[in-house]
């Protein structure tokens, strides 16, 4: 997806007395987190399984494939699956039948979480080199792949290791046929109608996690201006974490600029605090960007290991107030 960079301008304490002498302040003690582990050969599996069904632009045979594929794996996870379809308005002109696929795990908890990605693929490939190849649909093995089969994986490990936490995984649809160069509102438009049209009118989350082209080798995550502006302290404490767990090649703080992607209008729109993980370095994307080479070959297993794992501690962290 084309992103627009620009830049934005973006303790308490307390304490009571009751004696002379204070007595000790008692601790509690967090029950230790057991984290699972995140297998990347899965994760893996799950790209190559989309890439399988062709590209996945919104509206063809093999996106409805795909969709169906999708929402049969996440309910033999044992989530409960909401298809959420709307009509796609394109930039070109073209309205093309779209599905936000809606995955929640403990539907009845209140305390929720978000985890999303894109499904859907580019309609052209406007960076390729092969000019005659540009108006060619791409496989998006990276883009959106990538940030699906982590997702997927995260769901089978949340069916085998139950968690005290709601939480939601939401494949977006349409997000990544806007007009490169064009408004930005032409890009995300999953993400645009999910935020103002939510499947609960009254849902909340505490924070959301959007993931978008994790699957290259050796990315660089930086921190974009807009998950920092609306996200800070969530950002902040998935980084940290990540550097912690020895990650810090991959998580690093550095500003990227305002990158728009799904996690924005999430922000923006529904107001739920949502940061995003994309492979960006501040000027640039991966070379395979919205061409033709983004096929399996560009997949590494260690960053979707990375990736997934990080996310899979946030999970299991966060459900008991270890995050």
């Amino acid at each position: 997806m084309i992103k627009y960079i620009c830049l934005l301008l973006i303790g308490l304490a307390f304490f009571s007395c009751k004696t002379d002498t204070p007595a000790p302040t008692p601790t509690t003690k967090k029950a230790p987190v057991n984290i699972p582990a995140f297998n990347q050969d899965n994760a893996y599996n799950f790209i190559e399984k989309q890439l399988s069904f062709g590209t996945r632009v919104p509206g063809t045979p093999t996106h409805t494939e795909c969709k169906e594929w999708i929402v049969e794996t996440m309910r033999s996870y044992g989530a409960t699956v909401t298809e959420q379809d709307f009509i796609a308005n394109i930039h070109t002109g073209d309205n093309w039948a779209s599905t936000n696929i809606i995955s929640q795990f403990n539907p009845d908890i209140k305390d929720r979480i978000i985890l999303s990605a894109h499904w859907d693929t580019r309609f052209k490939a406007e960076q390729d080199p092969d000019e005659s190849m540009q108006d060619k649909p791409i496989l998006g093995a990276d883009d959106s792949g990538s940030g699906v089969g982590v997702l997927m994986e995260v769901a089978r490990i949340l069916s085998e290791n139950p968690v005290d936490l709601g939480v939601d995984i939401i494949f977006w649809d349409a997000e990544d046929q806007g007009d490169n160069g064009g408004v930005p509102e032409t890009w995300c438009l999953g993400s645009q109608y999910w935020s103002k049209n939510k499947h609960d009118k009254n849902y909340r989350a505490k924070f959301g996690i959007n993931v978008d082209m994790v699957g290259a080798k050796n990315p660089m995550f930086g921190q974009d201006t807009y998950s920092m502006q609306y996200a800070s302290g969530t950002m902040n404490k998935v980084w940290t974490l990540a550097q912690r767990m020895g990650y810090s090649d991959m998580f690093v703080s550095k500003p990227t600029g305002g990158l728009l992607d799904d996690h924005y209008f999430v922000n923006a729109i529904a107001r739920i605090p949502m940061i995003d993980i994309i492979n960006h370095d501040g000027t640039s994307f991966q070379k395979c960007w919205h061409t033709h080479c983004d096929d399996l070959s560009v997949i590494d297993r260690r960053s979707l290991r990375v990736v997934g794992q990080v996310l899979t501690a946030v999970i299991y962290k966060e459900s008991t107030g270890n995050l």
